[in-house]
């Protein structure tokens, strides 16, 4: 069976990353997205610090969909490079990894 897979990225704004979110989940890509609006953020950009608000998400998927996930994350996304962190937990709840793999049988 496939192992689970988290896919920690930020966008702009709550509206951007449930739009995206909802398109990969429609797609069979991802179980889920879970978004977490009004985090504020200071980063290096260009040799510079700059601070920003964003919308932290995490998507839930498996790890045989991970370049497809990717490609489509990159595609859509509004930054010019955005992050986009691959997280392998240990292990899942069986009916929650059965969810899982059920939700993205088609991607």
């Amino acid at each position: 069976m496939d192992s689970p897979l988290l896919v920690y990225t930020t966008f702009p704004d709550a509206d951007t990353a449930l739009s995206i979110g909802e398109s990969l989940v429609r797609e069979g890509l991802i179980a889920c997205i879970n978004v977490l609006p009004g985090m504020r953020s200071v980063y290096a950009w260009k040799g510079a610090v700059e601070r920003g608000q964003e919308a932290a998400a995490i998507l839930k998927t498996r790890k045989g969909l991970q370049e497809s996930v990717h490609k489509a994350l990159k595609e859509r996304h509004p930054y010019e490079t955005p992050v986009i962190l691959f997280i392998e937990p240990a292990g899942a709840d069986a009916a929650t990894l059965d969810w899982l793999v059920g939700e993205t049988a088609g991607g």
